[in-house]
């Protein structure tokens, strides 16, 4: 902890001596941008369902709370949110629940609200199959736990509207090379695997490129006290929570939050959106050995707080108008749907997970459950997502836990000074949303995907168009 401090205090101190310029309002510029935000804890109760994509576990405790954390944003009218949950994921139906409270609670539309979650793999199980398969007092708790859980993320949003007060926002990004790794592997043999083990000789090259900019966007108040600091990386959110005794976490974010809070106080708010990382996590596939859990977890926060530290006296204003926010239904082709037969054998299996099918047949069978449940006539009903700030920054809601190269795709061809991408927004769950190019190449992704080759292009292109519309309105 001492090399902690002693790191916080020398960054503290360049932060306070470098501090971004104030932006100038400039003569008949458009209304002031305010912003509003808040938190509320959504951490389940010990003895509930919590999991990773498809793990099934009880909670034994608590090693650090979630939070719904919500930025509202107002200028000339309109207002627009963004609410980010330590979840794995947003269930359709939570989603939809959660706008329909949110239009009610407040003055936010639903086409003006994103709601994205960090992906965390130490969090709450939420689909009632996942519940319905453990049953018993834990399945009791979480169906009680997703009951209450939109009016839990609503009332973020609603705190945060009502915490709305002029602001200046700054943007900017910093480059972190050393914690994620694309984590599809060529083998000698020409098959591609996921995670093939540490120093295996069979490996020959990664299969892909990350993504090492840390998007930073930091917004404070007319006075100059920080008010919120929204950091955007692409890395897995998996790396606490594993074990025979598995406990609540919020992972790397935590310490993030926890580090940020510290040097600029605990009335700053960190919001933390993970970058496109379906194929991208923390296995560094050239070590011997390496860190797991908490500890883990405790490492890569604190080097990613250092990073957005030391790419803060960096940021630029971002200029004050105008602010947009539009959400944009895409239809994307999906895998094919089952027969009424084949699904109820799919839930069978589901419901027999951990007592016999392997772990390729669970996939499988939820592959086939979520088609068919959502993509029948075989287009899944996605959406893309975004809010602007004039031509200096978008950021981008996308669903699914989708590939670094759809989101380094959005990014090289967004008309926006910068432009950060959220996985895991909007659309419900949809799981993995590989690149075309993966789909011959096999492995675990792939044979979790619900869409069909080229749904994720189809998704990015329909996030640069949209991009695109919104950079030349007037």
């Amino acid at each position: 902890m001492k090399k902690i401090t002693l790191l916080l205090f020398a960054l503290t101190a360049a932060v306070a001596t470098a501090a971004p310029a104030s932006p100038q309002l400039r003569a008949g510029a458009a209304e002031e941008l305010r912003v509003g935000r808040a938190k509320v804890r959504i951490t389940p109760p010990i003895g509930s369902v919590v999991g990773n994509s498809y793990g099934i576990q009880i909670a034994a405790g608590v090693t650090s709370d979630l939070h719904a954390k919500a930025v509202v944003f107002e200028q000339n009218g309109l207002r627009a949110a963004w609410v980010t949950c330590d979840l794995i994921s947003i269930h359709r139906p939570i989603l939809e629940q959660t706008r329909r409270l949110v239009a009610e609670r407040t003055g936010i539309r639903p086409e003006h609200l994103i709601v994205s979650a960090t992906h965390c793999h130490a969090g709450p199980q939420t689909h009632p199959l996942f519940l319905e398969a453990v049953g018993g007092e834990a399945r009791r708790l979480s169906e009680r736990y997703v009951k209450e859980l939109p009016g839990m993320i609503a009332e973020s949003v609603r705190l945060a509207e009502a915490d709305l007060q002029p602001a200046r926002m700054f943007a900017g990004s910093a480059q972190e090379n050393d914690l994620a790794f694309n984590r599809r592997f060529l083998l000698r043999n020409g098959t591609v695997d996921t995670n093939p083990g540490r120093r295996n000789p069979e490996v020959i090259r990664p299969m892909g490129p990350v993504d090492p900019e840390v998007g930073i966007v930091y917004i404070e108040g007319t006075d100059r006290r920080p008010l919120v600091t929204w950091v955007n990386f692409a890395l897995h959110v998996a790396v606490a929570g594993a074990g025979k005794r598995p406990f609540v976490s919020a992972d790397y974010p935590h310490t993030l939050s926890e580090l940020l809070g510290k040097v600029k106080g605990e009335q700053m708010l960190t919001i933390f959106t993970t970058g496109m990382s379906g194929n991208i996590n923390h296995l560094n596939p050239a070590l011997a050995s390496q860190a797991g859990g908490e500890a883990e977890a405790a490492r890569i926060g604190t080097i990613l707080a250092a990073a957005v530290l030391k790419g803060m006296p960096g940021l630029q204003p971002v200029a004050p108008a105008p602010l947009r926010a539009v959400t944009r239904a895409v239809r994307a082709p999906a895998r094919p749907a089952g027969s009424p037969a084949e699904v109820a054998r799919a839930r069978e299996i589901v419901l027999r997970h951990g007592k016999g099918p392997t772990f390729l047949e669970v996939i499988h069978a939820w592959r086939l459950i979520d088609v068919s449940t959502y993509a029948p006539d075989g287009f899944w009903p996605g959406e893309v997502q975004a809010i602007s700030f004039g031509g200096d920054l978008a950021i981008v809601g996308y669903p699914g836990d989708s590939f670094v190269e759809l989101g380094l795709r959005i990014k090289e061809n967004s008309p926006f000074a910068r432009t950060f991408v959220s996985e895991q927004s909007g659309s419900g769950s949809i799981g993995y949303v590989p690149n075309e190019r993966a789909y011959p190449e096999g492995s675990y992704e792939v044979e979790s995907a619900r869409l069909a080759p080229g749904g994720g292009e189809i998704l990015a292109d329909a996030a640069v168009r949209l991009l695109t519309e919104l950079f030349h309105q007037k």
